[in-house]
C-alpha cells in the first residue's frame, strides 16, 4: 500500500535552514591561542549539551560552562569568557535555497514547522536572522523538553503542526534523527544539499 502524500514539512535548523561558517570559529581560536575545534568540541560534549537541549540550563549557564572549562587553555577566566563571547556573537546565516523551498511550499499551503534541537536563545536567533514570520510552528526541544531523536519530541510536533505522523515529511541532515521521525510514523528525508529539492517537491501535496 503506498504511503498517504505528506502536507506538513517539518525542517531543521542547524545544518539545513541555518547553516554556520567554521572559519568563524577557527578565527576565533587562533586569536585566543586555542586548539582547532576546541569550542565546538567542549560545547557538544553530552554532559553540557543534554541539559540545555531540553530546558534545564539556559543558553548563558551552557555558554558559562564553555568559558569555564576553557580557563586551563587560555589561564585568566576573562580571556576565556571573552573568547566564548566573541564566538557567540556569529550566529549564523539563512541558506537561501532552503528558504526560498519553505516560502515555496508554504504559498501552496503546506504547513511548515522547525524542529531543531535548540537552546532558549531560539526566538532570538530566529529574528535576528528574519526568520519568525517564515514559519507556522516552532517546535523547540527546550521547551518541549525531549529532544530529537525521541519518539515523544516528534509526536510533540505533530501535534503542534496539527498533522498525523504518516502525513509529516521530516528533514534533517543528521541520521539519527531522520531514523528517529520514522520510528515515529513520519516520513523522513536526510538532507545533503539543493539537489534534494526535486525529490521533496515531488514527496509533498501541492
Amino acid at each position: 500500500m503506498s504511503r498517504e502524500r505528506a502536507t506538513a514539512l517539518l525542517v531543521d535548523f542547524d545544518g539545513v535552514l541555518r547553516r554556520w561558517d567554521p572559519a568563524v570559529a577557527a578565527r576565533v581560536e587562533r586569536e585566543y591561542g586555542l586548539t582547532e575545534g576546541v569550542l565546538g568540541e567542549i560545547a557538544m560534549s553530552w554532559g553540557l549539551l543534554q541539559p540545555v537541549l531540553t530546558g534545564q540550563v539556559s543558553h548563558a549557564q551552557w555558554m558559562n560552562s564553555v568559558a569555564e572549562a576553557l580557563i586551563p587553555s587560555v589561564g585568566d577566566p576573562a580571556r576565556a569568557r571573552a573568547a566564548v563571547d566573541e564566538w557567540q556573537r556569529y550566529r549564523g546565516e539563512v541558506d537561501p535555497d532552503v528558504l526560498a523551498f519553505v516560502r515555496e511550499v508554504r504559498a501552496a499551503g503546506v504547513r511548515i514547522g522547525l524542529g531543531t534541537n535548540a537552546t532558549d536563545l531560539l526566538d532570538a536567533d530566529l529574528a535576528a536572522l528574519g526568520l519568525t514570520d517564515e514559519l507556522d510552528v516552532v517546535v523547540n526541544s527546550s521547551v518541549v523538553g525531549v529532544h530529537k531523536p525521541a519518539k515523544e519530541y516528534f509526536e510533540a510536533a505533530c501535534e503542534a503542526l496539527e498533522t498525523p505522523p504518516a502525513r509529516v515529511l521530516f528533514l534533517d541532515d543528521e541520521d539519527r534523527a531522520v531514523a528517529g521521525a520514522r520510528v515515529a510514523g513520519l516520513s523522513a528525508h536526510r538532507w545533503t544539499g539543493a539537489g534534494d529539492l526535486r525529490y521533496l517537491r515531488a514527496a509533498l501535496a501541492y
